[in-house]
């Protein structure tokens, strides 16, 4: 059971574990920005930019419970331009937030994945 503790308590596994859930978080964002492009005064959500900061200050803290302690949130996107309407959704720039946050969810999914088939190997003795 030491071994599984120690595998998922490692800093990395952890850190792509709240990466997966920022970027779960924030793929709702951008569906919620999309389905609301053409709502006047709607202001553009987006994973709270302080965040990344945090979590790279978790990382690097010898103290494990700040990681596990640690929550994506969604905030208002203070820096989005607002339109005629007062709407700051921008078509264009949701499909490449959208692009780039699939990108990162494909990848934080493969660290994870890379992690569990480690401990399958130590179990079983067999790759994959």
């Amino acid at each position: 059971m030491a071994l599984i503790d120690g595998l998922f308590g490692q800093s990395h596994y952890l850190a792509a574990k709240k990466m997966l859930d920022a970027t779960a978080l924030r793929h709702q964002a951008i569906a919620g920005n999309l389905a609301n492009l053409e709502t006047p005064g709607y202001k553009r959500v987006d994973l709270a930019p302080n965040f990344q900061e945090e979590l790279n200050r978790a990382v690097s803290s010898t103290d494990g419970t700040a990681l596990s302690q640690l929550r994506p949130s969604l905030a208002v996107d203070a820096a989005a331009a607002p339109g005629h309407d007062g709407n700051t959704v921008q078509l264009e720039n949701e499909l490449l937030q959208l692009s780039q946050n699939t990108l990162n969810h494909s990848l934080e999914t493969q660290m994870v994945t890379s992690s569990l088939l480690r401990l399958r190997l130590a179990i079983t003795g067999r790759p994959g």
